[in-house]
């Protein structure tokens, strides 16, 4: 047995006994913790599959801003089941045991009876992914093959942002979101807050432009962005800008809007919706990729700092 095998079975052993412990633990904050701690060992599994852009997501989301979500979400919830004392009674959780595996031995017999070897495009993505100028077939998919579901999943994260912000009160509507933090200016998080910034918006511009030939690209480098705006929102250094500022809705809408206008054009300079001209496939998708990465980071960390709670008067 090589040491990557045995790598891989200790792996798959923590992932899957961490999983049943999230599931089995009553109380809501130590299962965030291990569900935060799942995600990140499921990019470790994505690493090992050789699929370093899904590795970067899931580390990102499953494991960064999702996990501030959960636990946010937790600290609220904790004054709640302090007082609640009714709890599902064991009929109720053995049957969600009982259809958590029927619907994983689903899956797995779809996986095992998939046909082999199974049907795919890959043939034809690579035989035309000269015609984008973009060597990271990752991006090439999702920019090219599979350009309205990329753009449609931004004009998804643009309708979250609306319903986030329509849960306000009509006193706060057009405020800015989530409370006013504030921190110790000689603690640990200021601290932190001075120091990582910098650094962080050098590393997600970089695997934006990177994201054209190697892993990378605008989601993972909006999630480190965003990451980097909360930090020094939870800080105190920076606040929430308000929901009626003109600028901010102009870079919510800049991602999808620019995409929609390149797929309109296509109708016109090129055969269809969404295709791109030969000669302009890698400009027009770099430009595409910049503006979603600021939507993308003002969207993710808007959708963190939750609905206006403040008025700006």
């Amino acid at each position: 047995m090589s040491i990557a095998t045995a790598f891989e079975i200790v792996l798959a052993a923590v992932v899957l006994g961490l999983a049943t412990w999230t599931i089995a633990v009553r109380e809501t904050y130590p299962a965030t913790v291990g569900f935060v701690a799942y995600g990140l060992l499921v990019a470790l599994i994505w690493v090992r599959l050789d699929a370093v852009d899904v590795a970067l997501t899931e580390a990102a989301i499953g494991g960064g801003l999702g996990g501030v979500v959960l636990l946010g979400a937790a600290a609220r919830l904790r004054d709640a089941e302090a007082v609640a004392s009714e709890r599902p009674g064991q009929v109720v959780r053995l049957s969600a045991a009982i259809l958590c595996s029927l619907t994983a031995a689903a899956l797995g017999i779809a996986i095992l009876l998939l046909p082999d070897p199974a049907p795919s495009l890959a043939l034809a993505v690579v035989s035309n992914a000269g015609a984008t100028g973009l060597a990271n077939p990752v991006t090439n998919v999702l920019m090219a093959f599979r350009g309205m579901d990329t753009m449609l999943e931004k004009v998804v994260l643009l309708l979250a942002i609306v319903g986030v912000w329509s849960l306000a009160s009509d006193g706060a509507w057009g405020g800015r979101p989530g409370p006013r933090h504030e921190a110790d200016p000689d603690g640990v998080l200021a601290f932190l807050a001075r120091l990582l910034p910098p650094a962080g918006i050098v590393i997600g511009v970089y695997m934006l432009w990177t994201g054209a030939d190697h892993p990378g690209g605008a989601f993972q480098g909006g999630a480190v962005l965003a990451s980097m705006w909360l930090l020094a929102i939870m800080a105190g250094l920076t606040d929430t800008p308000p929901v009626s500022s003109r600028g901010l809705r102009v870079v919510l809408t800049a991602g999808p809007g620019l995409f929609l206008l390149v797929g309109l054009g296509g109708l016109f300079f090129a055969s269809a919706f969404l295709a791109f001209p030969d000669e302009f496939a890698k400009p027009l998708i770099l430009g595409i990729e910049i503006a979603m990465i600021s939507t993308i980071a003002a969207t993710l960390a808007l959708l963190l700092a939750g609905p206006p709670e403040r008025s700006t008067r």
